[in-house]
């Protein structure tokens, strides 16, 4: 494990903000058993199916992110393909119903819901404004009438947000992502808005400028601040909010970034930006499965590869005294312009514009294969070879002295680049070649010898998108524990079963994509089972957590009652047909691409049981779980 245990702190005074903690906790109070008989100890727990609602709608992110109230026994769904929310009716949780979908019109037209949280009998609701780089909204509604109570601005591309335990503060995560091709770039924030009052609506914003004249000490510590021309403040893009126990603190996930960021609520102030640091690929026990051009699995550590754990999800818990977060490190690449013909050039270079515009976007990400080849960037110009990076240089080289493992030599790759080892798999470019003391790249001649003449970059690590993993840090952003490869071994294990009868093998369908069926292997050259979402409930004295795997797909559960030693304790993916193409097939596939999850405590569900909603944005389905308590007999 390699990280910096440096943390910034701004050189002023910003403005204010909240936050919140994502729990949905359940616990037992002994002091208030009046029965002679103590209440037996949780063990553990299983998961278990009892049914779903289906917007019927394949692939267009048609059921996202769930909230649930309970007063009326409500679910509350994003349903971003329509750009609403779905209110479904849980009194019969086998049989979701939909009662009503709430629009936003009234707020912006052309807008679209991007987030929802729900307490206290009030639905909050993130509006993204169109264009996305325009500042967006934050609304409220009542979850009883659905009448609208207040709605209020908020920063750009507001993309989740969450109230403080105390019910006091709303806090929305503006993400600020820029447009496509880099030309505007808002910046990010966090929101913090004084619900006391929802028909009079207050809110404050904590920003990042007093970190802009800090960006060479954060790129230094390891914070990614490497937008083309932006600021600090504009490069840093929260994702995910989560909030301590006692509502006085927020940490908000800057996912691109690879930190956090820690909220001094009461003055709505970014008061330090933890630097996450980057996972050893090469230790053993933190290993990855790299290719999807394999016939079978091959889980193991890879020297030299490094991964950042740019989480989304993140939610936060106590334990002997002490806050811990939780984050789902899933991973994600900027990757802007994409489909812009200019930013690319043309494949031939007697045409204007080869090489690409590099002012009509950023992308960042490449194959492993594509970045190292003894006859440089040149071959790849007009398809995937980012402009910014053949500017910078004209070819990339492996240092043979790290990567001799997989075989790579003075200049040349080697079999390190082929499929079937590292070739296959996306990797940033923007990072791990040898810099300076200025931090200007050292350059290498085509056989390897460093030369001030030379063309090419040297690598001494490459870096992959993600972790594959669920880690726990201090309140600080101290790494306390990473699940290590723990995930892929586990679904390519024989103890792990899919499906909601738990019939079929994981390993038959390892790292499998969310979108097609028989997809084997499709997965483990981009980001594995993608660990998307996550959130923790207490029963009694012990902690679990709930991890959504995206691609993969289902919910694994972890007790992470000590944060030193979690353990998996349960695992349900009731995606049910894994061979069919389920755009085709949906009746019968089930669950696919879980993008968040949401807990139902006992004394809230309409059953008296523990319960758990999934958001699924592929398969546009809102499923039902039983949380099954195990306990001492």
């Amino acid at each position: 494990m390699m990280r910096s245990s440096s943390i910034f702190r701004p050189s002023l005074l910003a403005v204010s903000v909240s936050t919140i903690l994502l729990s949905g906790c359940l616990s037992s109070d002994s002091d208030s058993n009046t029965s002679d008989e103590a209440t037996p100890a949780v063990t553990g727990l299983t998961l278990e199916y009892v049914g779903r609602y289906s917007s019927d709608v394949f692939g267009e992110s048609a059921a996202e992110i769930t909230g649930y109230d309970p007063a009326s026994r409500r679910a509350f769904v994003v349903n971003a393909n329509e750009g609403s929310l779905n209110v479904l009716d849980m009194n019969d949780p086998s049989a979701p119903t939909l009662l009503d979908t709430l629009t936003v019109e009234d707020v912006a037209s052309n807008a679209v819901v991007n987030s929802v949280a729900v307490q206290g009998g009030l639905v909050a609701v993130a509006i993204e404004a169109s264009p996305k780089t325009e500042p967006g909204y934050a609304a409220i509604y009542d979850a009883a009438t659905l009448s609208l109570r207040g709605f209020i601005g908020v920063g750009a591309q507001p993309d989740m947000l969450t109230f403080t335990p105390d019910g006091n503060h709303l806090l929305v995560a503006n993400e600020g992502e820029p447009s496509d091709n880099y030309q505007t770039d808002p910046e990010g924030s966090v929101s913090v808005i004084d619900v006391s009052d929802p028909d009079n609506l207050q809110v404050r914003t904590a920003d990042f400028t007093a970190f802009n004249g800090q960006k060479a000490e954060l790129v230094t510590a390891g914070i990614r601040v490497f937008g083309p021309g932006a600021s600090v403040a504009m490069d840093l893009e929260p994702e995910y909010i989560t909030v301590s126990d006692d509502s006085t603190t927020a940490w908000a996930a800057l996912q691109e970034n690879n930190a956090l960021a820690k909220v001094d609520i009461a003055t709505a102030t970014v008061t330090e930006i933890l630097p996450l640091g980057y996972k050893d690929h090469g230790l053993e026990g933190q290993g990855l499965d790299a290719s999807d051009e394999k016939s079978d699995i091959d889980i193991k550590p890879w020297p030299g590869l490094l991964g950042m754990y740019h989480p989304d999800a993140i939610t936060s818990y106590s334990a002997g005294g002490e806050t811990y977060i939780l984050t789902a490190n899933e991973g994600d690449a900027r990757a802007w312009g994409e489909d812009t013909a200019d930013y690319w050039g043309p494949e031939d270079p007697a045409l204007p514009g080869y090489g690409g515009d590099a002012t009509q976007g950023f992308v960042e990400e490449l194959r492993f294969k594509h970045l190292f080849h003894k006859d440089g960037f040149a071959r790849r110009l007009g398809d995937d070879m980012p402009p910014q990076l053949y500017a910078l240089a004209k070819g990339a080289l492996l240092n043979p002295e790290v990567f001799d493992d997989c075989g790579a030599s003075a200049g040349d790759p080697g079999l390190c680049r082929e499929d079937e080892q590292l070739g296959r798999l996306s990797v940033t470019w923007t990072m791990g070649y040898r810099t300076d003391d200025n931090g200007d790249p050292v350059m290498f001649d085509s056989s390897g010898t460093e030369s001030v003449t030379g063309d090419r970059l040297m690598y001494d690590q490459v870096y992959s998108f993600g972790a594959r993993s669920m880690a726990i840090w201090t309140a600080d952003g101290d790494l306390v524990w990473d699940s290590g490869d723990m995930i892929e071994q586990f679904l390519a294990s024989d103890a792990c079963f899919a499906g909601s009868e738990r019939d079929i093998s994981c390993a038959d369908f390892f790292n499998s994509n969310h979108d097609e069926g028989d997809a084997f292997l499709n997965r483990s050259d981009n980001k594995g089972p993608e660990p998307e979402a996550v959130t923790v409930a207490t029963f009694g004295d012990r902690t679990f957590a709930f991890l959504g795997l995206e691609r993969m797909g289902g919910v694994m559960a972890f007790d992470v009652t000590n944060p030193e030693s979690p353990s998996i304790v349960d695992y349900l993916n009731t995606r049910e047909d894994w061979v069919s193409d389920p755009e085709t097939n949906l009746a019968i596939v089930g669950d696919l691409g879980i993008e968040d999850i949401t807990v139902i405590p006992a004394d809230q569900s309409p059953t008296g049981d523990v319960l758990m909603l999934t958001g699924n944005e592929v398969s546009g389905t809102t499923a039902v779980y039983r949380v099954v308590l195990q306990t001492e007999e």
